[in-house]
């Protein structure tokens, strides 16, 4: 149904229908019986969302997210201040893995990746910064959620993408509150069914390392 969030009624109705196609393309019925709006005025927003590629359309004439919301991601991801500080710690843990290193936080029931270094190796795991995964499926929402190993790291083997491993720990501000997770994910064949061995001290170790640098 319609509703207002900022009290700017052409803001809202447009970031209804963003909303509406970040969970997958929408024809315009679909835009009409999601949002609530009206045939005309649904039409009018998303084509003048499309005409700032902020909506792309199909070639059935759906609706989908379009690419300049990849850009705008990105810039947000590196105009966050947690990212920048984890850079080093990150960059540091990509090089001791050889793996592909993530930065997650939480949004809402979400996660989002705010910074990520891909592997060198042909065959990698690749998480787009700007992506949103669930909270309850892999190791790095387990983290953000509280779960917490005896070793300060939490591993899982193919639990939210089959074929992949990934091993993380939370980043802890100093009053105790997590601000983020750390995560190394790469392929089984290559991370085994017990990540945690190989990599969960040097996760964890950059988890801290993170701390120390944003000085939260």
């Amino acid at each position: 149904m319609e509703h207002t969030v900022s009290g700017v009624g052409v803001v809202d109705k447009s970031f209804s229908i963003l909303a509406l196609v970040a969970a997958g393309p929408c024809s315009l019925a679909e835009l009409v019986d999601g949002t609530g709006l009206s045939r005309a005025t649904a039409h009018r927003l998303a084509v003048a969302l499309e005409a700032h590629a902020m909506l792309r359309r199909l070639d059935d004439g759906r609706f989908a997210l379009g690419l300049h919301l990849v850009a705008l991601g990105r810039a947000a991801a590196e105009q966050y201040p947690l990212a920048a500080a984890a850079r080093p710690a990150m960059t540091e843990l990509r090089d001791a893995t050889g793996e592909s290193v993530q930065l997650y936080v939480r949004d809402g029931d979400s996660r989002v990746c705010v910074a990520a270094l891909e592997s060198p190796h042909g065959l990698r795991t690749i998480v787009p910064v700007g992506a949103t995964l669930p909270m309850d499926l892999g190791s790095a929402g387990r983290a953000l959620s509280g779960e917490r190993g005896r070793s300060g790291w939490l591993a899982t083997v193919g639990e939210r993408e089959a074929g992949v491993a990934s091993v993380s720990a939370p980043v802890v501000g100093r009053d105790g509150a997590i601000l983020a997770a750390v995560s190394v994910s790469g392929p089984i064949e290559r991370l085994g069914r017990s990540p945690g061995r190989q990599h969960g001290d040097a996760v964890a170790a950059a988890a801290r390392g993170i701390t120390a640098a944003y000085g939260a």
